[in-house]
């Protein structure tokens, strides 16, 4: 279907599946209705007017962008953060690094903001997996593991000005955001004590 200038009936695309029509129309149906396929009727034959028979169902692949990762990752976030403050360190000269750790807290607290949960609640959302142990939150899953892996000062950098900026967003002043990274986990822990300034 992707592969397809224009849009397929269900005959179509049951035959280039090896389908019977009606499997193929009632997948595609499903698809269309997760709005993964857009729909659109056209007559085929040329003909309008009385006599010129139904319109056909066509399918074609939804412009609705969508994305699944398992475990979460946020790599859209991550870069939108490395993004804006290459920007403004290319405009203003101040140290990129200096920039991205700014940036990272100001959008943990605009998060923090925008969301009132509990700090545990809000880091589940965003993908952080996290997990009580005594008075501390572990998180369990690093959304921008990839890049962490490759770019671990920075990203980690990033990441902990982040999370430092949530706590103070969402009014939760019993946190600190730390540096503990260990193997299988996010490389910030949130520790009780008071909230970083």
């Amino acid at each position: 279907m992707v592969r397809q200038p224009s849009p397929v009936s269900r005959d179509e695309a049951a035959a280039a599946l090896g389908l019977a029509r009606q499997t193929a129309a009632f997948h595609l149906d499903r698809l269309a209705d997760e709005s993964l396929l857009d729909v659109a009727f056209e007559r085929r034959s040329g003909r309008s007017g009385p006599g010129a028979g139904r319109p056909a169902k066509l399918y074609r692949r939804s412009a609705k962008q969508v994305a699944v990762n398992l475990p979460d990752r946020r790599y859209e976030l991550a870069g939108r953060l490395l993004a804006q403050a290459v920007e403004e360190s290319d405009a203003t000269g101040a140290p990129v690094r200096k920039v991205l750790h700014r940036k990272a807290e100001e959008l943990g607290t605009q998060l923090g903001e925008q969301n009132k949960a509990s700090v545990f609640e809000l880091l589940e959302r965003y993908g952080f997996e996290p997990r009580h142990e005594g008075d501390a939150v572990a998180l369990a899953n690093c959304p921008f593991h990839a890049l962490a892996q490759e770019h671990t000062q920075t990203v980690c950098g990033m990441n902990l000005h982040l999370l430092r900026g949530v706590p103070a967003g969402l009014g939760e002043g019993g946190f600190e955001a730390c540096l503990m990274p260990e193997p299988g986990r996010c490389c910030v822990r949130l520790e009780p004590g008071r909230l970083n300034t």
